[in-house]
């Protein structure tokens, strides 16, 4: 079923010299004016990245498209979160375009879901293929999240990261959009990767 290709994947360097801001300390920037209310950021392994902006047309169709398949399919049995924050650790609190978690009866007001309320996370890629398959990737690797979809709307595949450690994901594949692919916590549904991006414009 699935393509045996496995991802590139290089190595990422942390320099030392580089000073890396707490999550807490991220939120004070917002707080005090030194990052806008309308900046669109994000921290990740102490570091602060511009996300993706404006929003092309088929990125935000493949979040549309993504979300209304996992909820048909999952209903009340997960919480859907589209482009909110992830508590990963100190110094990384990412917001991935779909975070599959827990349900939470407060709906996560004391904290921002934790590695261990997440069940999968999805990114939709055409800008920030790179910054999701490495950055990204590594970082979620060694909080342990151990399903990580990567929807790459420009070559219409998917990268598919599992079997998550510190220095990243050892299991990694990339499947042609003819293909299935299922949820590691729920194997019994099976979406073809065509039906969850965006369609084709016939020209």
């Amino acid at each position: 079923m699935m393509a045996m290709s496995v991802v590139s994947s290089e190595s990422i360097e942390v320099d030392t010299s580089v000073r890396l801001w707490t999550v807490e300390e991220y939120y004070h920037m917002a707080e005090v004016g030194i990052l806008g209310p309308d900046e669109r950021v994000e921290l990740i392994a102490g570091e602060i990245y511009q996300k993706m902006s404006p929003q092309g047309t088929p990125h935000y169709t493949t979040i549309t498209r993504t979300e209304r398949m996992l909820r048909q399919g999952l209903g009340t049995r997960v919480l859907l979160r589209i482009q909110a924050p992830v508590h990963l650790n100190d110094y990384s609190e990412p917001e991935p375009d779909i975070a599959v978690v827990y349900p939470d009866p407060m709906d996560y007001i004391e904290h921002h879901p934790y590695p261990d309320d997440i069940l999968l996370l999805i990114e939709v890629a055409d800008k920030t293929l790179k910054r999701d398959c490495q950055l990204k990737a590594k970082e979620y690797a060694s909080a342990g999240i151990k399903d990580y979809w990567v929807l790459d709307v420009n070559n219409r595949q998917l990268y598919l990261f599992r079997e998550p450690g510190q220095e990243g994901y050892s299991s990694q594949v990339i499947l042609s959009e003819n293909e299935e692919v299922s949820p590691l916590e729920f194997p019994e549904l099976k979406f073809v990767v065509r039906d969850l991006l965006a369609p084709m414009i016939s020209q």
